[in-house]
């Protein structure tokens, strides 16, 4: 299994990595370094890395005056107590980017709000709502045969099936 590690850069690590942990309803704990954290799940998946500006010489965490802090990228979440995080978002912002709404592409619920570095965070339900009633069936048709599907029919008649 391959995972990738997102790292933004912050100015200050420790209160970024705090207002992360109330995002996600995590119990406060410090991160590992005063220049880097990993926000973790609890069953220790790697969220986010915050990376203190400036601190090595990565090209891109060098400083926020090279870009616009977010500018280009997309922090997406998707939370299985959406309703909770929605709750602790309201309490951590004054207002939201976007207002809790359902994703018609994805049928779940978001919103999207600014973390203190500027970064704009959404907060999707992991799942879309629950139907009601019986879940609509498909209508009992075979596919349609396709070329490959011919093909390997007849290759299928043409060889020798051996028996053991």
């Amino acid at each position: 299994m391959k995972r990738t590690w997102t790292i933004i850069g912050v100015s200050d690590v420790v209160s970024s990595f705090k207002w992360y942990q109330s995002l996600f309803g995590q119990p406060e704990t410090p991160p590992g370094h005063d220049y880097f954290g990993q926000i973790r799940d609890t069953d220790g998946t790697v969220l986010l890395c915050l990376h203190q500006r400036g601190a090595h010489d990565h090209p891109s965490l060098m400083s926020a005056d090279d870009g616009t802090p977010g500018n280009g990228l997309l922090l997406f979440f998707r939370v299985d107590d959406y309703e909770m995080a929605l709750k602790r978002a309201r309490a951590l912002v004054d207002r939201f980017e976007e207002e809790p709404h359902v994703n018609p592409n994805t049928q779940t619920r978001e919103f999207s709000l600014r973390d203190p570095e500027g970064y704009y965070v959404t907060i999707s339900s992991l799942s879309g709502p629950q139907r009601r009633g019986s879940a609509r069936r498909r209508p009992n048709k075979r596919l349609k045969p396709t070329k490959a599907r011919v093909r390997i029919r007849t290759l299928r008649k043409r060889r020798p099936r051996l028996r053991g």
